[in-house]
Parts: structure tokens; C-alpha cells; sequence
């Protein structure tokens, strides 16, 4: 099922979107609808990844950095 929707994208992509989709001998509707499924299947993606390492140890994000700090990283 297809429904016209408005979208609003930036000048400079819709130029570069159009051209590929001349380019491409296809439709900007086909090449931002490719765009949003990959985009959702990579989200997928992640949260399967995230949902198998729920049994990992988390470490808070300020002990990250204050381990990087101590190794001379940052």
C-alpha cells in the first residue's frame, strides 16, 4: 500500500536524491522508501545486538571516560 505523503528535505539532498534517481532510472518515492528500509532494518539490527548482551556487566558512560583518561587516551 502506497500513500502521497509531505515530506520536508533539504534543498541539497533533494537535488543530489533526484539526480541519482535520473541516474538510477528510478523514482525519489523508490530510492526514500530503499533509505527508510534500510534505515529500520539496521535498527533491527541494533536492537537484536543490544537484546543478546543483556546478560553483559554494563559500565556507566563517566567511568568509561575516566578509564580512557587513565590509559592516556583522552
Amino acid at each position: 500500500m502506497v500513500k502521497p505523503t509531505t515530506i520536508y528535505i533539504d534543498l541539497k539532498l533533494l537535488q543530489a536524491v533526484k539526480m541519482k534517481a535520473v541516474q538510477g532510472h528510478t523514482s525519489v518515492s523508490r530510492l526514500v522508501n530503499e533509505a527508510l528500509k534500510l534505515t529500520l532494518r539496521e535498527d533491527l539490527t541494533d536492537l537484536a545486538a543490544v537484546s543478546s548482551r543483556h546478560h553483559e556487566s554494563r559500565k556507566p558512560f563517566e567511568t568509561v571516560l575516566k578509564d580512557l583518561k587513565h590509559d592516556g587516551l583522552l
